[in-house]
């Protein structure tokens, strides 16, 4: 029988326990109860998982270096503290076995899509734990506010002391996206920081119509300026929460990256999987109201999804290479479109 490594162990169960949940319940603090955890300085680099100097050996298995990488990804990573048994609201950027997962997991597994695009940052911010958004009136609604803080100014001194006017990706999954939805508002929409953002990535979370006043949701592979977004389940699976949570939302084909309601099994470029291999070929996509589903994958570890019908934890791993190529993509198109505004000045 085929032994599995550490990383995919690790990553089913977290998946499966995501899922199901446990049947223990425990006694919440209140909010206003609990005292906060340290408000981080981002002038120290101690308080940042990824800077472009100082990448973990396992994410140079993707990028060696960063030289001739013209463009920045910021990266906000999702929830990774769901335990029902951890009774803090937020989690202090100092949580080293926290930070081991936004590294070996997030990192690893999402981020990593963009290395190819341009260089990385990633801050460490005190995440909201998962019961943030079932609890939202009850505390929920600080937690995630107080997450957001630390990321609003993670990326305000990006801006001051790393940026120097180069093109931006936003990236993000999950709890990360509902922080970048309010990071494009402040700093982007609308703004002169716009010019400069080639994408942004948000999936996992669902982005209504008219989210943003000028930026626009993007149809097209090579088009820039804009979003994309989508929300991960089996085909013909619609969640409970479906009318409350997704109906009518954006909904991106992070295949084709076109606006096509679906796309072919050959077209898929790839998905990382938790062994490292990327396969090609695996599934297909079928935009619907709100949601996107896919085919089951067909893999070597096929008979581990056959009953899944949730595919948050998936996001972006599904579509590796796709994001990868796409974000590569992107960033080229951004470049010409620069080089040619400056040629007719």
């Amino acid at each position: 029988m085929r032994k599995f490594s550490k990383s995919f162990k690790f990553a089913f169960i977290v998946a499966v326990s995501f899922i199901l949940g446990s049947c223990k319940t425990a006694v919440v603090p209140t909010f206003s109860a609990q005292q906060q955890p340290a408000i981080p300085n981002y002038e120290n680099s101690a308080t940042w998982a990824i800077l472009p100097d100082f990448y973990p050996e396992n994410l140079k298995h993707w990028q060696t270096n960063t030289t001739g990488l013209e463009a920045d990804i910021f990266y906000i990573y999702p929830t990774l503290n769901i335990e029902k048994k951890d009774l803090r609201w937020n989690v202090p950027v100092t949580d080293s076995i926290q930070n081991v997962k936004v590294i070996d997991k997030a990192v690893y597994f999402q981020a990593s899509a963009f290395l190819k695009a341009g260089k990385l940052y990633v801050p460490y911010y005190r995440q909201a734990h998962l019961r943030s958004y079932t609890n939202y009136e009850n505390g929920g609604k600080e937690a995630l506010n107080l997450a957001y803080s630390d990321v609003k100014e993670a990326f305000k001194v990006y801006l001051e002391k790393y940026n120097k006017g180069r093109p931006i990706i936003i990236a993000s999954h999950s709890q990360g996206t509902t922080h970048a939805i309010q990071l494009l508002k402040e700093f982007f929409d609308g703004k002169s920081l716009q010019n400069q953002l080639v994408a942004a990535y948000m999936p996992g979370i669902a982005i209504k119509k008219n989210e943003f006043k000028s930026i626009q949701m993007m149809t097209n592979p090579t088009e820039i300026g804009g979003f994309v977004s989508w929300n991960t389940f089996k085909k013909n699976y619609y969640p409970k929460k479906y009318e409350e949570w997704f109906k009518g939302s954006e909904v991106s084909n992070p295949v084709d990256w076109d606006n096509s309601n679906e796309s072919e099994q050959s077209d898929h470029k790839g998905f990382l999987f938790t062994n490292d291999k990327i396969y090609e070929q695996a599934l297909q996509v079928y935009v619907k109201d709100g949601i996107l589903w896919i085919s089951t994958p067909h893999f070597p570890y096929r008979l581990l999804v056959l009953v899944k019908k949730r595919y948050h934890a998936g996001d972006i791993n599904l579509f590796w290479e796709d994001i990868r190529e796409n974000a590569s993509l992107r960033v080229d198109s951004y470049l010409k479109k620069q080089m040619i505004s400056e040629n007719k000045e």
